[in-house]
């Protein structure tokens, strides 16, 4: 390709303060505790109010630690030559593979998704992104793929050649795809770390990863947290909307194809593709946050808003009764927003 702009990961932005150390807890009595470092290619961070009495805080940021390893590097990770994904995808067609619980919840999961937006969303995306250069490696082509090209790429993607067997954990594929959970995986991680705070008795915390979301309960005072949505801007970030907990246990995470493009002949090519036309998006939707139970859920609805589209998103969030925020650009160049009657409620301090 001509020129490559712009080469950047998206994450939704919130009011997320970063401490620089890979595992250090600050604060005291009343006072918020963070615990931050790597993980899945990003960073993490946790802040949690009341820690458990009956663990010390060098065993919780242990625990974190193995944690979000063991489901990175053991099971999700493609970077990772031993891990779960990707031994499944150097697997044989048609020959089963035992899988385990935590990726087999994340496929059901995922499926579930890919029927419910009629393939829009699609873990076995990965030859078309790859095709398109968005891929692990960076490639710069001497030209945009051509349609041959695209429709070979194709061939290769489609949620339907896998086949899941909860009852005999087993997993396998009726074609050579390649599984790619970038997009649900860091929602699920957000979810375990949740799960293993809620079983250690903390009730307030705000954790994130990527940009993924899990908030319970209040800050010290009894205040809510106030999660900030960023302007789709590939500029520094800026603050577009605040919206408010309210003191319940939601997840959200928020997905937009503003840092992460090309750009030839003029024409702006997003990260974002769409596996039904093979081609990257392009529409007016620029980002898209959703609020659930669940931080996968959320994460894999935000990247699927994205490519299906304004009109059609709203539609589907409609029909899910689904609590949704999206920014998308006017005719005037600049940008307007749709907020779902189940979003709105957190846009007040009530």
């Amino acid at each position: 390709m001509n020129e490559l702009l712009k080469r950047h990961s998206f994450s939704a932005t919130f009011l997320v303060l970063f401490l620089g150390s890979v595992f250090l807890f600050s604060g005291g009595d009343g006072e918020i505790q963070r615990l931050n470092g790597f993980t899945m290619g990003t960073s993490y961070e946790l802040q949690i109010v009341d820690m458990p009495e009956d663990i010390t805080a060098d065993q919780l940021a242990i625990d974190i630690g193995e944690l979000l390893s063991g489901l990175d590097t053991e099971i999700f990770s493609t970077y990772a030559a031993n891990s779960e994904l990707s031994r499944f995808n150097r697997h044989a067609v048609n020959v089963p593979f035992i899988a385990s619980s935590s990726l087999i919840e994340v496929l059901l999961m995922a499926q579930e998704i890919s029927a419910l937006s009629a393939g829009a969303f699609d873990i076995t995306v990965g030859p078309l992104v790859n095709l398109w250069g968005f891929g692990p490696i960076v490639r710069v082509f001497e030209s945009v793929p051509s349609q041959s090209q695209i429709e070979s790429a194709k061939d290769l993607v489609g949620f339907q050649y896998l086949r899941i067997s909860p009852s005999n954990q087993e997993i396998r594929k009726t074609r050579d795809i390649y599984l790619d959970l970038s997009a649900i995986a860091k929602g699920y991680a957000v979810d375990q770390l949740a799960e293993y705070l809620d079983e250690a008795g903390v009730e307030n915390y705000f954790l994130e990863i990527g940009g993924e979301l899990k908030i319970k309960g209040t800050k010290p005072g009894s205040q809510g947290w106030v999660p900030a949505i960023e302007t789709p801007l590939d500029t520094a970030s800026q603050v577009y909307q605040i919206f408010y907990s309210r003191g319940e246990t939601i997840a959200v995470a928020g997905s937009g194809d503003y840092r992460n493009y090309f750009e030839e002949d003029g024409v702006r090519y997003s990260h974002e593709i769409d596996p039904r036309s093979g081609r990257p998006v392009a529409h007016s939707l620029a980002a898209a946050y959703v609020i659930d139970e669940s931080a996968a859920r959320a994460d894999a609805l935000a990247t699927t808003y994205i490519v299906l589209g304004l009109d059609d998103a709203i539609a589907l969030a409609k029909r899910q009764g689904q609590a949704v925020y999206f920014i998308y650009k006017s005719e005037n160049e600049g940008f307007e927003d749709y907020v779902s009657d189940e979003f709105a409620v957190y846009l007040g301090n009530n």
